[in-house]
């Protein structure tokens, strides 16, 4: 599954900012570069803009050039070899149509969020090497049953 993000529609729905500046669109980025920085997922965010592109680790921040974001989003849908495996992420309705129309699939900002924890928030401790042979002395002391 990839990832397609739009930029603008995020800052206003996230950060509650009507006209985003460049400082909106950094912190967002830094946001979201964090909390794919612990998974195998991929994601494209798309803003408004000059065309261009630069990467982030599992982040890639593309301009949109002319046409604008929502346009080149849904191209991308339009161009995957499997459409229906790309999930952008928008809170934007017409968007949403468009990229259903082309076969793609859309989540909500909040959903979107909510499945790749916060920024900063510590992984999950691993549960570290076993030692098999002193579980099997565990399990082969009569003690330890509950089968009497």
């Amino acid at each position: 599954m990839a990832y397609l993000l739009d930029g603008n529609n995020l800052i206003g729905t996230v950060l509650r900012v009507s006209r985003p500046e460049a400082a909106d669109r950094q912190a967002l980025v830094a946001e979201i570069a964090e909390r794919l920085r612990r998974t195998r997922a991929k994601a494209t965010i798309y803003f408004d803009g000059p065309a261009g592109a630069s990467s982030l680790g599992a982040l890639t921040v593309r301009g949109s050039g002319p046409g604008g974001a929502d346009a080149a989003i849904v191209r991308a849908v339009a161009e995957a070899r499997v459409p229906v495996e790309m999930i952008v992420v928008t809170a934007d309705r017409e968007l949403s149509r468009h990229v259903r129309d082309a076969g793609g699939k859309v989540s909500a900002p909040a959903d979107f969020f909510r499945r790749f924890g916060k920024a900063g928030e510590p992984e999950a401790p691993s549960p570290g090497r076993v030692d098999v042979d002193e579980w099997m002395k565990w399990f082969e002391d009569e003690a330890n049953r509950n089968d009497r």
